[in-house]
Formats: structure tokens, sequence, C-alpha cells
């Protein structure tokens, strides 16, 4: 007789959690998607890494966390939250939160 394994979350996250057609809507192509989630992923890390230096560079995430979850992960629910924004910046492309009393931009 073989055991089943539960599971105590009733939704995948990450990459499937927010379905990807959802967050194409948010951006023009997979390849800005990518792009734009990237960079918001690094400066969730880089936040995290400087919180314990007292360090507060970068904007940390812009909505309730769960313990372990990935920054790709936060960045994708923020992108379909509308909780950031996609803006042209000098020929690049930027991004900036709404709402936020800070803002950021790559």
């Amino acid at each position: 007789m073989r055991g089943t394994v539960t599971s105590t979350r009733s939704v995948a996250e990450g990459i499937t959690n927010p379905p990807i057609d959802d967050l194409l809507d948010k951006a023009d192509s997979k390849y800005k998607l990518v792009l734009y989630s990237a960079k918001r992923a690094r400066q969730i890390n880089a936040y995290y890494s400087q919180l314990g230096e007292g360090l507060l560079e970068y904007v940390g995430p812009l909505l309730e966390t769960e313990v372990q979850e990935k920054p790709l992960s936060i960045a994708l629910r923020e992108i379909n939250a509308d909780l950031l924004t996609v803006e042209e910046t000098d020929g690049s492309e930027g991004y900036q939160s709404n709402g936020a009393a800070a803002s950021s931009q790559v």
C-alpha cells in the first residue's frame, strides 16, 4: 500500500501562479516579461541581503510574502497585482512601484 502526500497549499505558487497568460497582458512580449521580472527579483534579493546590514538601498517586497518564497515568485506576483509599472527611461526600460513611498528604477 502506498502512502499519499498531501500539501498544505491549495494553490501552487511561483511560475504557475499567477498564470503566464495573465502576466503576458502586463508586458509587450515574453522577452520583456522575463527582463522585467528578473530585474525586480534581483532587487528583492539584494534587499534581503542588505537587510541585516542596515543598508536599505533597494525597495523590498510590495506585498505579503511567505516563508522561503523565491524572489522571482514575489516579483511575478507583484507584476500580476499591478504594483509595478514599466516605463521607458533614457532609451532603456525601467520600472517603478505604484503607490509606494519609495520608487525603484533599474
